[in-house]
């Protein structure tokens, strides 16, 4: 048997030999007949490559994010008779095109003796060339002869982005090289950019008046919903102006399927003028921060500790824990975000008042193994792999890693010595939100082309907890949410969710002078159809998550449930039993 397959193995191998010696010397032969080898020799044809358009992108209910748009590429005929007239030339590209005079001349009078044709300017705007092509046209009946007929133009396509700066984080951009970096440009370029072919072409432009055909660049839908995203940035923007943040980041996911339908991210770039990028995002500044800075997040990560401990049978949503204030683990004192102690709380309670001193008692009783294993099958440390160029990874210590401590057991349970990115956990919170089961996010949504749409299919990449934990655990988060009269509760909707309250580290320790405030949270809670996650660097205004994140969060959701069309829980359910 093997060696009957070898053998087949082999003819095939052969055969694609043969195939493949053929179509070389098929393109000698071409090459070298008498009238290639002539026109070749005679300098008159040119081998060139012709690139398709690139495919354009799409939001999900089909307004243009990204598309092409024509430009002009003006050159001189050199061999032109009667002869080009300069000085006219000159002038005419001055007044319409803005050149500058003296190098527009030396462009024409320094060209190389053999050159039948020079390029003024490149990626010339429609309405320019335009106005030059007027004034050729007058100058055809000038009396002095002062004519342009020399000029030609030659039209191609160039990047363009419609909006601007609308969801260019998750874009990315197109340079003139056709090459595209960041965000989606980046990761489906090969995709977008398509095939490119190379044919033999006359060497005087004026002669390849008609190219091939050359089918475009597949185009791509995202799950982006424009009317979102525009809202999600207007509101982060508000948010950096309100709070004095230096930097903001907000993404709305679909909970149930990993459809990303808002990344906001400052700074954004003007992608129709994307040599900015290097003023704009200096040194190490990340270009997406959802998914590109991992930080250490606080007490958002105390969703996971509990859901591992509530997995695990560690606890139960009514176990109790006295509160002193302080609790020593590995050498070191944990102190709650107040230094305060809060006497008896059951679990629920813990979550709602944020202690640091009961998370740390669930995770040391948990112990190594269990804590360290679920923070894996979360995903924590590893990047999600969604379709966007410039995932970080983050990083989970783990115990046996040269710079993890015993302590790290105890501060990492909330949130402390342990870094994410924003998109790290909201894909290990969609297990909690999602009964259990964890989705891939994602921004591709379809895929043209040909005029046929392919869809792609959701992926679940794992399940680190059953149904019954995210059940259990989403109905004490919301109740701690009520308890709590959150800023973050929108009138109508029960909503799940937590905030994080976190010191910068810096070498030696943390910056008692500055914090991150995030907020995690979703719903309905009986169907979660959005989650939502917020992120402010350094907000000045205030130094409690819970008074800066969970009102941006609300303000989100609110336009979030009107664009989706999610109706009031007390509505929706009517609805659903026929009542």
């Amino acid at each position: 048997m093997i060696k009957a397959s070898f053998w087949r193995y082999l003819t095939v191998a052969a055969v694609l030999l043969l195939i493949g010696l053929g179509n070389l010397v098929q393109i000698v032969r071409i090459q070298a007949s008498p009238e290639v080898a002539g026109v070749i020799g005679q300098g008159d044809y040119i081998w060139k490559t012709f690139y398709p358009a690139r495919g354009e992108i799409y939001d999900r209910y089909g307004h243009l994010l990204a598309g092409n748009k024509t430009v002009y590429e003006v050159g001189v005929d050199l061999t032109a008779q009667p002869k080009p007239d300069f000085p006219t030339i000159t002038l005419a590209a001055q007044i319409t095109l803005g050149l500058d005079p003296g190098e527009t001349l030396s462009l024409m009078m320094n060209a190389v003796p053999t050159a039948q044709y020079v390029v003024l300017a490149d990626y010339v705007p429609a309405d320019k060339a335009q106005a030059l092509m007027d004034l050729q046209e007058l100058s055809a009946d000038d009396p002095n002869g002062l004519t342009l007929d020399a000029v030609g133009f030659k039209a191609h396509l160039m990047r363009s982005y419609p909006e601007d700066d609308l969801a260019a984080t998750v874009l990315g951009f197109v340079t003139r090289d056709n090459h595209g970096y960041l965000g989606v440009e980046e990761k489906y370029d090969s995709v977008l950019a398509g095939m490119p072919v190379s044919l033999l072409i006359p060497a005087d432009p004026r002669r390849a008046l008609e190219y091939p055909h050359i089918p475009a660049g597949q185009t791509l839908v995202l799950t982006l919903d424009r009317e979102l995203q525009s809202a999600v940035e207007g509101i982060l923007d508000e948010a950096l102006d309100d709070t004095g943040a230096s930097s903001g980041t907000i993404v709305v996911m679909d909970p149930r399927n990993g459809e990303i339908l808002a990344m906001a991210s400052t700074p954004r770039l003007n992608l129709n003028n994307y040599t900015q990028i290097n003023e704009l995002f200096p040194g190490a500044t990340p270009y997406n921060r959802a998914i590109s800075q991992a930080y250490e997040p606080g007490s958002v990560v105390k969703i996971l500790t509990m859901a591992a401990a509530l997995d695990t049978n560690t606890i139960r949503p009514d176990t109790t824990f006295f509160d002193t204030g302080v609790i020593v683990y590995g050498g070191w004192p944990i102190y709650n975000w107040d230094r305060g102690a809060w006497g008896t709380q059951d679990m629920t309670g813990c979550l709602a008042h944020s202690l640091n001193v009961c998370l740390a008692w669930v995770s040391t009783t948990m112990g190594n193994d269990p804590f360290y294993m679920y923070m894996q099958r979360f995903g924590l440390g590893h990047p999600t792999g969604i379709d966007l160029a410039g995932e970080v990874p983050g990083r989970l210590k783990l115990p046996g890693d040269d710079d993890w401590y015993a302590v790290d057991l105890a501060t990492n349970a909330f949130g402390q010595g342990v870094a994410i990115t924003p998109l790290q956990l909201m894909m290990a919170a969609s297990s909690i939100a999602n009964q259990g089961q964890m989705v891939y996010p994602h921004v591709l949504l379809a895929q043209v082309q040909d005029g046929r749409q392919r869809f792609l299919s959701p992926q679940i990449v794992g399940t680190p907890i059953s149904a019954d934990t995210a059940r259990t655990l989403s109905e004490m988060l919301a109740i701690g949410l009520e308890a709590e009269s959150s800023e973050a509760l929108v009138e109508g909707y029960r909503i799940a969710g937590k905030t994080g309250t976190a010191q910068i580290p810096e070498i030696g320790g943390y910056d008692e002078r500055d914090i991150n405030a995030s907020f995690i949270g979703w719903g309905p809670v009986d169907d979660p159809q959005f989650m939502v996650y917020v992120w402010l660097e350094k907000p000045q205004t205030n130094r409690a998550a819970s008074v800066v994140a969970a009102p941006i969060f609300r303000q989100v959701v609110e336009k979030t449930i009107v664009l989706l069309g999610i109706p009031p829980d007390a509505i929706r359910l009517q609805i659903a039993t026929g009542q």
